[in-house]
């Protein structure tokens, strides 16, 4: 961990179970975080799960990582967790069930990014979570877009967040040629049986 900033990940009771590091310059691994032990299990754990409870929301925020994470927390939206390093894991998707009834998914937009959220929505949706799918334009991750447009148009952001169904028909419009008839068709038949 030596030249990394370090982030506590605390547990449901406020002790601090493991730590994970970020580099301040360019060096690899970009994130290094402590192994698995007996009371640490990456898969198991969520940073700022405690304090996302203690809000008392039944709506969170899954971010990709601890610096979005203290992004959204510091703009005084503490219902904000990130997974520790890994993609989301059907437990920690159950965590997340016992406090809440919603989750915005608030990954980075680019490929990797949406390939994440679109396994995300899946997990959350077999742990019996709603999903929305934050879509923020004019900003690389939320704390440029808190910065440049400030705590109340995240807000709204937040309240504007694509359900499922409207997430998977812009990648369906981005994706299909409308000046086919067969993307015509494919996007026609998908909002029909999202009609359904």
């Amino acid at each position: 961990f030596r030249n990394r900033v370090m982030f506590p990940i605390i547990d449901i009771r406020g002790n601090v179970i493991a730590f994970g590091g970020r580099v301040l310059d360019d060096s690899k691994p970009k994130y290094l975080n402590t192994n698995d032990t007996v009371v640490y299990k990456k898969s198991r754990n969520l940073f700022a799960f405690g304090f996302a409870k203690a809000a008392g929301k039944r709506k969170l925020i899954l971010t990709e990582g601890y610096m979005d994470t203290i992004a959204v927390h510091a703009a005084g939206f503490e219902n904000a967790v990130a997974t520790c390093g890994t993609a989301l894991t059907a437990e920690q998707a159950r965590m997340m069930a016992g406090i809440a009834d919603e989750v915005i998914i608030a990954y980075d937009s680019d490929g990797p990014g949406q390939a994440a959220t679109r396994r995300a929505m899946n997990i959350l949706s077999q742990a019996g979570l709603t999903s929305r799918v934050l879509k923020m334009e004019g900003a690389k991750d939320q704390d440029e877009y808190i910065k440049k447009f400030g705590a109340t148009r995240f807000k709204m952001l937040l309240d504007g967040a694509d359900s499922v169904t409207d997430f998977e028909l812009s990648k369906l419009r981005r994706e299909a040629d409308l000046d086919t008839e067969t993307g015509k068709v494919k996007v026609e038949k998908f909002t029909a049986v999202a009609d359904v």
